[in-house]
């Protein structure tokens, strides 16, 4: 029978903000007297991405090529001081804590690669490993971004018009699509409230309109050449649809609201050096029975302030 009966990490919180502090305890319970024991904790964030592309696409022959990538965010350990060199049976607790860099990513999974934090630990003697356990961290990054940047790249109102094949006959009428949004800087768990104005001259009634919340993601690997490549990956965060009574209604307007997750990566700046870039849009798509659509794209930037750990 092993010495060790069983190891737990405690920790008081589910989501963690970079840059604040992470304090837990690990509970060590034994079976019978342990000597020379070997008890820490460590904190470990990291960062690994992979995909396959085709190389020689261009040609009669191709060959799947891995393209791949990693960061290491974070990699503390505590070692806890064992007065007397030997441990009753019973229970023993062990209080840490570790402070968080503050510019470090949100936790983050996908088809092609994750972000993780985790906590490991250890209970060992000189000549093996008796018990291992592992937690893992849910982490809200941080990022600055500059009011020129926002006021020049991020609009606040985004108007479309397209012509469509009118009802009744062959000629085209207009129909406009506006979004708006109050603000464009949003922190995760906030809500994004929006207004769309849909202007129809077409004489066709609405079937719905959908509006989409996309993350933007260009992840940044090397193939096994150590070439740089890139890969583009578009996903849908939340979506919502409204449905419009039946009629050809020409002006339109509808007040939404999405809620964001509590953690989210958070929009890149134009000076990363991180595995990825990050990005946000959201897209309001008018939908029309006959299989027309109109599509008003606008960005938005998801930003969370750093965390001053003395606070």
């Amino acid at each position: 029978m092993s010495v060790v009966k069983s190891l737990e990490l405690v920790v008081p919180r589910d989501v963690y903000l970079s840059g604040s502090e992470v304090e837990g305890e690990v509970v060590l319970r034994l079976h019978s007297t342990l000597i020379n024991p070997q008890v820490k904790v460590e904190l470990i964030g990291r960062g690994y991405l992979e995909w396959m592309e085709e190389a020689n696409a261009h040609k009669d022959y191709s060959q799947a090529s891995s393209c791949v990538n990693r960061a290491d965010y974070v990699h503390k350990t505590k070692t806890f001081d064992i007065q007397g060199n030997w441990l009753d049976p019973g229970v023993h607790s062990f209080s840490f804590s570790f402070i968080l860099p503050p510019r470090i990513p949100s936790t983050f999974t996908s088809r092609v690669g994750r972000i993780c934090y985790f906590l490991q630990a250890i209970c060992a003697t000189r000549e093996l490993i008796l018990a291992k356990q592992k937690k893992y961290l849910m982490v809200q990054g941080t990022s600055v971004f500059s009011q020129d940047t926002i006021e020049s790249e991020y609009p606040l109102v985004v108007e479309v018009e397209k012509q469509l094949r009118h009802s009744c006959c062959f000629k085209t009428a207009p129909i406009t699509l506006r979004l708006s949004l109050c603000k464009n800087i949003f922190t995760p768990g906030d809500n994004v409230s929006f207004t769309t104005e849909i202007t129809n001259h077409t004489g066709k009634s609405i079937k719905k309109v959908v509006f989409i919340l996309h993350s933007v993601l260009l992840y940044k690997g090397f193939n096994l050449r150590a070439e740089r490549r890139t890969l583009e990956e578009r996903s849908d965060l939340l979506r919502l649809e409204s449905h419009l009574e039946a009629g050809s209604c020409v002006d339109t307007k509808i007040h939404s609201t999405l809620l964001l997750p509590k953690v989210m990566l958070v929009t890149s700046s134009h000076k990363s050096d991180e595995i990825m870039d990050v990005g946000y849009d959201l897209t309001g798509t008018v939908y029309f029975p006959c299989m027309s659509s109109v599509t008003a794209r606008i960005p938005i930037i998801i930003r969370n302030e750093a965390v001053d750990p003395r606070e």
